[in-house]
């Protein structure tokens, strides 16, 4: 059976998102990935999806480095790899400065430094069951963890989009998860992580490449490809790196006039100025056959573990994810 994972980044209610993710269990899917952001606590949800499946993988993507402390990660995190029996993997990442300072209060800086020493003090508490750390961004004199873990090794993938981040992952992490990737991103990827893993010692071939692929299924291609468009508008014009990436994808002009109409408050025309090919580029939508043969693609180009992402707010973002995990259900 090929692989794939799911994603739910908001618009079901927690309730509502175990149940969909009891269901991608029984179509076949790989795994079942939670994000945060406004959505609900993606560790509470995941243990809900955990007492309720036995088979699915369960991972945070992803889960962000500043508005929880490493103890505090590092103590959800052993708590659902045993409730889920190895099941679980921590996905981490720096998230963004426009989201970590004004939505919770917390100084943003040296983002790669505080991946790295996050993943070395929860690495630490993991094996070692006590941790302390005195590094530029993360300062704990002393913790211990008061239950003895399996002994398992449990992944931790990192989020990354650009060179550095990426090599950093090669040097620390099981895998990476990249995001509105293209069908060129997973070359560049590989050659990021190699850079990295050959610094630190360590096989590339060992780490996973993941890409949270943004998604739009419907019976009319046309209807899909409109219902992407608010999603890549907000990224683009509202977090700088996405600007960036989506630029660096082929949309320079396309992207700089997005921005500019988002941050004058034109929601409506920077939704409107979202082109076709911005969509086809960095994301998944179509028929049921026209998105299955895209997965299908994006796993040829390099891309281990394709994570579909559908978008929906709203009453019927239940529905509309239920027709996403139905429609594009492993073969």
């Amino acid at each position: 059976m090929a692989r794939v994972g799911i994603a739910v980044s908001g618009g079901p209610r927690p309730a509502e998102i175990v149940n969909l993710l009891k269901l991608a269990e029984g179509l076949g899917y790989e795994s079942g990935w939670v994000a945060e952001g406004h959505g609900g606590d993606q560790f509470a949800v995941l243990s809900a999806v955990a007492a309720g499946t036995s088979t699915l993988k369960l991972g945070t993507a992803i889960s962000s480095v500043y508005v929880r402390t490493p103890p505090t990660i590092a103590m959800a995190a052993a708590t659902l790899d045993d409730i889920s029996g190895g099941r679980f993997i921590l996905g981490l990442g720096s998230s963004h400065k426009v989201q970590v300072e004004p939505e919770h209060g917390v100084q943003y800086g040296k983002p790669i430094t505080r991946t790295r020493e996050t993943v070395a003090f929860i690495r630490q508490l993991l094996d070692e069951g006590v941790a302390k750390i005195d590094g530029d961004t993360i300062r704990i004199e002393n913790f211990d963890l008061w239950f003895e873990r399996s002994g398992r090794h449990m992944p931790i993938y990192l989020a990354g989009l650009f060179p550095k981040m990426v090599e950093a992952t090669g040097e620390i992490a099981d895998g990476i998860i990249l995001t509105r990737s293209t069908l060129k991103t997973a070359a560049s990827a590989r050659e990021s992580l190699r850079v990295g893993a050959e610094r630190a010692g360590r096989d590339p071939s060992k780490i996973a490449v993941t890409s949270l692929m943004p998604l739009a299924v419907s019976d009319d291609r046309a209807e899909a490809f409109d219902r992407m468009r608010p999603g890549l508008a907000f990224y683009v014009g509202f977090f700088p790196r996405y600007n960036r990436l989506i630029a660096e994808h082929g949309f320079p002009h396309e992207v700089a006039r997005i921005r500019e109409a988002w941050q004058r408050g034109d929601q409506r025309e920077a939704i409107g100025m979202v082109t076709d090919a911005m969509i086809d580029a960095t994301g998944i939508a179509g028929t049921p056959g026209e998105c299955k043969e895209k997965i299908q693609a994006y796993r040829e180009s390099g891309i281990d573990l394709p994570i579909l992402s559908p978008f929906a707010r709203g009453p019927a973002a239940n529905a509309t994810f239920e027709f996403a995990i139905r429609a594009c259900a492993p073969d």
